[in-house]
């Protein structure tokens, strides 16, 4: 599996398409919606700055990102009201892996111009930009400190690569039967995602922090779980039943074709340690 370019939501516009069945992940972020505005707003008063860039990673191709930037803009043109300033300028650098469905995005994104573009609110402010960044946000993705603001919501969860021990290629399967951690799972197998997610998210932070202006923000929203036990919690049980349909489906296929092993593997993981909010870096 080549992850930079096999691994996205699921394409286009159709009935099983990311962007008509991404319901939750915009609950979510209706949910941390304030922390956002807040963000935003505190970046603004502080920085004044005449563009303020903004990156939105694991962007994917649904209409949630639309409601990250309807979010920025409203508010900003709030704080241009309050300030009485009217000159600054937003640039969104819309992020995700190369295999994402930019196209679905920025025909979206198309839709939601239209309406701002035309009559008394092309006279408001703020002017906008919007960009495409197809990238891995394991790498670098912008100049040092040339960021405001970092968002992403529901996309750090997911590794850079498959655990080491744990690749598809392996005739040998650790995790069998599994798409995720339970009570089946073995330690050593719960260990290799543990070291990937720290390795993972230190890597993440330290970019990100080269890359954001001093006195820029990060709104990061991502799973967790309530204790330290990995093999408890909600994610667990959801996951133990969909590989019971998976197998199920796969096992009809295997009789129908005559082959014999189908394993599935989501590489992510929830994590329970830094739950606190970071407030400064």
């Amino acid at each position: 599996m080549n992850i930079r370019y096999d691994f996205h939501m699921a394409e286009g516009e159709g009935e099983w398409s990311y962007s008509k069945n991404s319901r939750r992940p915009e609950i979510y972020f209706r949910e941390t919606k304030p922390v956002v505005e807040n963000a935003i707003k505190e970046v603004y008063k502080t920085l004044l700055p005449k563009t303020m860039i903004i990156g939105d990673l694991a962007c994917a191709a649904g209409p949630n990102t639309l409601l990250f930037m309807s979010s920025v803009i409203s508010t900003i043109v709030e704080q241009c009201k309050s300030s009485r300033d009217d000159s600054v300028e937003l640039q969104f650098f819309l992020n995700d892996l190369p295999g994402n469905d930019f196209n679905e995005l920025f025909r979206l994104i198309e839709k939601f111009r239209r309406p701002n573009i035309t009559g008394e609110r092309a006279h408001l402010p703020p002017f906008y930009y919007i960009q495409g960044l197809p990238e891995s946000y394991y790498n670098r993705l912008f100049p040092r400190e040339s960021v405001h603001i970092f968002h992403s919501s529901y996309g750090l969860h997911w590794r850079s690569q498959e655990p080491e021990g744990l690749e598809s290629w392996r005739k040998t399967y650790l995790n069998e039967d599994n798409i995720y951690i339970t009570k089946t799972t073995t330690p050593f197998v719960v260990k290799q995602f543990q070291k990937l997610f720290y390795k993972d998210f230190s890597l993440f932070l330290k970019l990100r922090h080269e890359e954001l202006v001093h006195g820029g923000q990060m709104v990061l929203i991502f799973n967790g779980r309530k204790d330290e036990d990995v093999y408890n919690g909600d994610l667990n049980k959801l996951f133990a039943l969909v590989a019971i349909a998976l197998k199920s489906l796969v096992l009809k296929v295997v009789v129908y074709v005559n082959y014999c092993i189908v394993v599935f593997l989501l590489i992510f993981i929830s994590h329970c340690e830094g739950r606190h909010e970071v407030k400064k870096f």
